[in-house]
């Protein structure tokens, strides 16, 4: 992943370092669990922990010799080993090392996509019920459709949140998996027992039945749920923009004292945050579809999977990584114009209420197809006259109402007087514990 959208942590987790580090790892776990069935000698599991990291130049230097990148590290490590280097990769291939490694990388990536989620949860909440009573129209395929509040609108994302945050939590533990069961999954060259010590002290579960690697629905499932939190960013990002845009000017991304809207017109400010999270959302619907790609393998395995994912997991974690930061960066300090809600409220002349006159009108017994047809022709040439609804419905004969009752259709309170039952759920809802 390019540096511009790689943030330090998830770089870590994704770094050849840790690579080889985790690689060792299971490496030094196995020789441990060796030793604990009376195979190995004890010297030999101290030696192997004493060993230094592997070097990724050295290993890099390896592979040209050995066209294999594992096997290169098998050497590098076991070549660094004082005594006992023999017990390195004893009984194993290579996708018991890779895969249980991988496993064990997806899941702290996983646990730092989790906290990022958690932390754009808290800010979102914060600034719905902020904004419970923050009266603004609401919008159906971009027209106007009834009030609503921007806590309201706030509300639907913090709970998408939550679910988001739920299923990455099924998706790493999915993904927490390893395999110590050999060349083809029969445990022909090491005893089940060996992959049940090294996937405990690992925090994963064993693949039940690997052939020789961990399925690759495991995966696609991960990075599926990456593309679809990335999806959730998109639609806020997409309201954002929305709402950005000249016409509406209801909301404004931060925008920093020397910062430039564009290069040519001093006036701009574009909601470039709200777009750049919107394109990163679509690399992450590619890389889901590229995991989905790698499930059907070849009999016992193949590598059809190998390079794609050498590209797409960490570039998804990093991608969605960063998304999430930015988006949080950009919900703290987004600007709302509440004059100017109001004012596009407003200027909807009275339209925005037409369903609680349909509604009064059906009270007072009439059938819905006549007061919709009434109702309905009043809005037409309140929009066509730029005249506000109520004022035309007050003359027209066919409608029943008082001025009093007329009026009352006319509140955006009538709408929003059972608003409240959302935000009492908000005020409930709490992610899953860490962990």
């Amino acid at each position: 992943m390019i540096e511009r959208y790689t943030l330090a942590e998830m770089a870590e987790v994704w770094s050849e370092r840790r690579k080889l580090a985790v690689w060792k790892e299971v490496e030094s776990l196995v020789v441990e669990a060796w030793a604990e069935l009376g195979v190995a000698p004890a010297a030999a599991v101290a030696a192997v922990r004493a060993a230094p990291e592997v070097d990724p130049e050295a290993w890099k230097a390896r592979e040209e010799v050995t066209g294999h990148d594992l096997a290169a590290f098998v050497d590098v490590l076991a070549t660094s080993v004082a005594e006992g280097g023999e017990w390195v990769h004893y009984g194993l291939t290579s996708s018991d090392i890779v895969d249980t490694a991988q496993g064990v990388l997806m899941k702290e990536a996983a646990d730092l996509l989790i906290r990022r989620v958690g932390e754009l949860f808290d800010v979102v909440r914060r600034r719905a019920l902020e904004h419970r009573d923050t009266v603004m129209v609401g919008r159906t395929h971009g027209i106007w459709a009834e009030p609503t509040t921007l806590g309201l609108k706030l509300a639907t994302w913090a709970f998408e949140l939550a679910r988001d945050d739920d299923r990455l939590r099924r998706a790493r533990d999915a993904v927490a998996a390893g395999k110590l069961s050999g060349a083809v999954g029969t445990y022909a060259h090491l005893p089940p027992a060996i992959e049940a010590m090294v996937c405990e002290r690992l925090g994963l579960v064993a693949e039940p039945a690997s052939s020789q690697v961990t399925h690759r629905d495991r995966h696609a499932e991960f990075l599926s749920t990456l593309a679809l939190v990335g999806s959730s960013l998109e639609r806020f990002a997409t309201e954002i923009r929305h709402l950005q845009r000249s016409e509406v000017g209801e909301a404004h991304e931060p925008f920093g004292k020397h910062q430039k809207g564009s290069s040519a017109m001093p006036h701009k400010r574009n909601p470039i945050g709200s777009e750049n999270i919107t394109g990163l959302a679509r690399l992450l619907r590619g890389y889901a579809g590229a995991g989905l790609e790698d499930v059907a393998l070849w009999h016992e395995r193949d590598i059809s999977h190998s390079s794609v994912e050498r590209v797409a997991l960490a570039d998804a974690c990093l991608l969605l990584d960063f998304a999430l930061a930015r988006m949080t960066a950009l919900v703290t300090g987004l600007e709302f114009d509440a004059g100017r809600m109001r004012e596009n409220l407003e200027a909807a002349h009275g339209l925005v209420y037409s369903q609680a006159v349909l509604l009064a009108l059906v009270e007072r017994g009439m059938t819905r197809d006549d007061a919709y047809r009434i109702v309905q022709r009043n809005a037409m040439d309140a929009w066509e006259g730029r005249r506000h609804l109520r004022d035309l419905l007050a003359r027209d004969g066919e409608v029943d109402l008082d001025d009093a009752e007329l009026a009352d259709c006319f509140e955006p309170a009538r709408f929003l007087r059972n608003a409240h039952v959302v935000f009492d759920r908000l005020e409930r809802l709490e992610l899953a514990a860490a962990g």
